[in-house]
């Protein structure tokens, strides 16, 4: 399927994002978060228009615990962008869409 975003455990995480042959955003989340259910729909958008381009995914910080502590997540939404396999950009909070396409265009 195109655009999809992928759930991130810790069992898959080598896999699907150090080993990524494109960026991978991965958004730190929880269901309870509100501004997280406002990054989430862009988020969305962001793997449809960047299909082939990246890959977006999300960890549930309450269900990923281990994942969230190796990175330093104190505060969400909170969105990496790995390229080849290291950190490239952090973003902490809710931003417009607009901020997170600069972002991701930087890294193409």
């Amino acid at each position: 399927m195109s655009g999809k975003i992928v759930d991130i455990t810790n069992d898959i995480f080598q896999e699907a994002v150090v080993k990524a042959d494109v960026p991978v955003v991965v958004d730190f989340w929880a269901s309870w978060c509100g501004p997280c259910r406002m990054v989430a729909p862009i988020m969305e958008e962001l793997a449809e228009e960047f299909d082939g381009k990246i890959k977006v995914s999300k960890v549930n910080v309450d269900d990923q615990g281990e994942l969230a502590a190796q990175f330093r997540i104190m505060s969400i939404p909170t969105v990496l962008i790995f390229k080849d396999g290291q950190i490239a950009e952090k973003i902490v909070g809710a931003r417009a869409k607009g901020e997170f396409v600069e972002l991701i265009e930087k890294h193409l």
